[in-house]
């Protein structure tokens, strides 16, 4: 302890000094919050021949089960009424870690980078396709791949995951997993109701010459797209 007569032998300057270390020391170190997990998750998976995937439409939420029993809940953006999302059962195939559109992306000429369509690319372009990595389709050009997760209907009808958990999925579900994509589901009234939410959705995407690199594809979870 410091005693009051002693801070006065050492005058206003050395007083104060001694004061504001004890208080340092008796401070403990306050570590960062760290930024809340994408997914829920629930367990591991033992079996993955037993895995198979519901998705909620209305829920915005993508459920990996084993068996009957939860895995893995994220939230996901889905197709707009223009351009819907299929309903119906499915499997999931052609799993690709480093897919690009083949219909919407860049023309590329020298340093000119213009969105548009593959087919309405005018002569003397280049097509780099938007990226979409971590790939799983489950009906012939509809999968769900990483990107902005928005709250309201946003795709060309793909289901899109966090980018931070976009691999997880892609890992977690293999190829012949049965999909079921119906306007709810049962768990949306149980695990479905805490489905983390992005809030990212809306920052801006990184710049159109690094989205046309292999960027998006190799650092997933840092470049915005």
């Amino acid at each position: 302890m410091i005693r009051t007569h002693h801070l006065w032998n050492l005058g206003w300057t050395g007083a104060l000094l001694l004061v504001t270390a004890a208080f340092l020391i008796s401070c403990k170190t306050v570590e960062p919050e760290k930024p809340t997990s994408m997914a829920l998750r629930y367990g591991t998976i033992t079996n993955p021949a037993n895995v198979n995937v519901k998705v909620s439409l209305n829920n915005r939420a993508v459920y990996v089960l084993e068996g009957n029993e939860p895995r893995f809940i994220a939230a996901i953006a889905i197709g707009t009424p223009q351009n819907p999302t299929p309903l119906g059962t499915f499997k999931a195939y052609n799993k690709l870690p480093r897919k690009r559109s083949g219909s919407y992306g860049f023309w590329v000429r020298g340093d000119e980078i213009i969105p548009g369509e593959r087919g309405k690319m005018p002569a003397g372009y280049s097509y780099v396709g938007y990226p979409m990595p971590w790939w799983v389709e489950f009906k012939s050009g509809y999968g769900f791949h990483a990107g902005a997760v928005w709250p309201t209907p946003r795709t060309h009808g793909c289901l899109r995951l966090h980018r931070t958990i976009a691999q997880e999925f892609f890992n977690m579900v293999p190829a012949g997993a049965t999909i079921n994509i119906a306007n709810s589901q049962p768990e949306d009234e149980t695990v479905g109701k805490h489905v983390p939410r992005p809030t990212d959705y809306d920052k801006p995407d990184h710049p159109r010459s690094v989205l046309i690199t292999d960027a998006p594809l190799d650092r997933t979870s840092e470049i915005l797209f």
